[in-house]
């Protein structure tokens, strides 16, 4: 009798975290430690605290006070919680968004308001699609949209599952709507203007270069997932997450979205609401520089008056409110277990160290293959720090004088931080948002990596070829 071959899968995503959490406690004991200077510096996101260009130095494993950087049991051990107290805010911001949406869900307005629309799109329904991701693509590229996306996912899973598309839809939709706006990052203050402040450039001189390259990735974003939207719904079986499917079209009542349900005035005045409260974020967004603490502010608003308007009693909306916080745990968790691994390497100072390498490695390279070079160890790091702007001021010191010592255009090592961290983000296990939204939309990383591997790698592609042409252009 043969026996059945074990077929391989990937660790869950929880695994490879506390893996990667591991593996850079075990790399504090072999590269050497290490720091370069900071001084704080006003960007356009903020004071930030940056590296000064040329004064690396090596330091003791063990310091004058007996401090040990190299991590051992106990540091890894202790990694999940002193991330979780890192990326308090983060997490705190996930809980309070799926409490509210609860409140929000338990009204029924969402569904019944969608049912009518859903009638009216019967027959251009793939329509939605590009017109959501290019609304969403445009906050990415302009204010940095990524948290602010979060709720959103539930918001359309049951909309896109409504049309007769799966959950990765649903989720490559509301991912990959802001992330080809961020990736294309224009004005955007969190990459673009704070790098370009870091690395003393003034007036943003590439825009209309940025522009093509906004216009470039979110086209190829669009087109990609429609193209999978059509054959998902060609083919229901043929879909990663069909029988996993079947579970959340009843937990989000996609279902009821096809009935003939009637619309009360309650509904419609607590859409009312979620309109106006979601107008209230976009406001603040642009115009008053809100972060978290802001958006969570209007979204707990939003979810209190859409209960009270909806009719829910005072123990009805408490219940919902943390069955919602319960359903979005495990997002808020892995945020906080991945933010670990960098709350490790810094305990270990081995992250300027790695820069530091990757920079002496860059400078002794042919021009042609500088910025492909450039491109992939700003995609590596991505994976020690995937804020942009936290990227921004621990690289953009060391790469812009890079650009200057190479004779090319400084613009290329902008180009090649905002391109190369979004794009690692959209397959890094250790980026917040992508784990986060996954986690809301209950697909697994394995399903994801299945489905987005060749568009990864056109992605990757097109981005070299930018950097290297941003390289090339003329210094304003």
């Amino acid at each position: 009798m043969l026996k059945k071959k074990k077929k391989f899968e990937l660790p869950h995503v929880y695994t490879i975290a506390f893996l990667l959490i591991i593996l850079f406690a075990i790399l504090t004991w072999i590269v050497p430690s290490g720091q370069f200077e900071r001084t704080m510096m006003e960007t356009a996101a903020g004071e930030r605290e940056v590296a000064v260009a040329g004064t690396y130095q090596e330091v003791p494993k063990v310091d004058a006070e007996g401090n040990d950087m190299r991590q051992g049991l106990g540091a890894v051990l202790m990694a999940p919680t002193r991330g979780i107290q890192a990326a308090a805010d983060v997490v705190a911001f996930v809980l309070l968004i799926g409490g509210s949406f609860a409140i929000l869900t338990k009204t029924n307005a969402i569904n019944a308001g969608m049912s009518r629309v859903i009638k009216k799109l019967k027959g251009k329904d793939i329509l939605l699609i590009p017109v959501v991701m290019i609304l969403f693509s445009i906050g990415g590229t302009s204010f940095g949209m990524s948290e602010e996306a979060l709720p959103f996912y539930a918001i359309f899973m049951p909309i896109i599952m409504s049309l007769g598309y799966d959950s990765m839809t649903a989720f490559m939709v509301c991912f990959l709507g802001p992330q080809m706006g961020y990736i294309g990052s224009t004005v955007n203050p969190f990459n673009v203007l704070i790098s370009q402040g870091i690395a003393g450039i003034q007036g943003n001189p590439q825009l209309w270069f940025r522009f093509i390259q906004y216009a470039t990735f979110t086209i190829i974003g669009i087109v990609w997932v429609m193209m999978y939207a059509r054959k998902v719904k060609k083919n229901p079986t043929g879909s990663i997450t069909y029988h996993d499917d079947i579970a959340k079209r009843e937990e989000f009542a996609v279902g009821s979205m096809d009935a003939d349900m009637p619309f009360t005035l309650r509904q419609k005045l607590v859409l009312i609401v979620f309109a106006v409260g979601m107008g209230v974020i976009v406001w603040g967004l642009v115009t008053k520089g809100w972060y978290m603490d802001e958006i969570s502010m209007v979204f707990l608003a939003i979810g209190l008056l859409s209960g009270i308007v909806g009719g829910l009693g005072e123990k009805e909306m408490a219940e919902e409110f943390v069955k919602g916080m319960a359903d979005f745990v495990y997002a808020a968790v892995i945020i906080g277990i991945a933010r670990g691994i960098l709350v490790v390497a810094e305990g270990g100072m081995i992250i300027d160290t790695i820069l530091n390498a990757l920079a002496n490695l860059l400078a002794g390279v042919p021009t042609a293959v500088f910025t492909t070079m450039m491109y992939f160890a700003q995609a590596f790091l991505s994976l020690l720090v995937p804020s942009s702007s936290g990227l921004a001021a621990l690289t953009m010191p060391v790469m812009a004088p890079l650009t200057d010592l190479m004779g090319v255009n400084p613009e290329a090592a902008v180009t090649a931080l905002c391109i190369s961290n979004q794009t690692m983000n959209t397959i890094s296990p250790v980026a917040g948002m992508t784990v986060a939204g996954l986690a809301v939309c209950k697909i697994s990383f394995p399903q994801w990596w299945k489905t987005c591997w060749k568009w990864w790698l056109l992605m990757s592609a097109v981005c070299i070829g930018f950097t290297a042409i941003s390289a090339m252009l003329p210094v304003a």
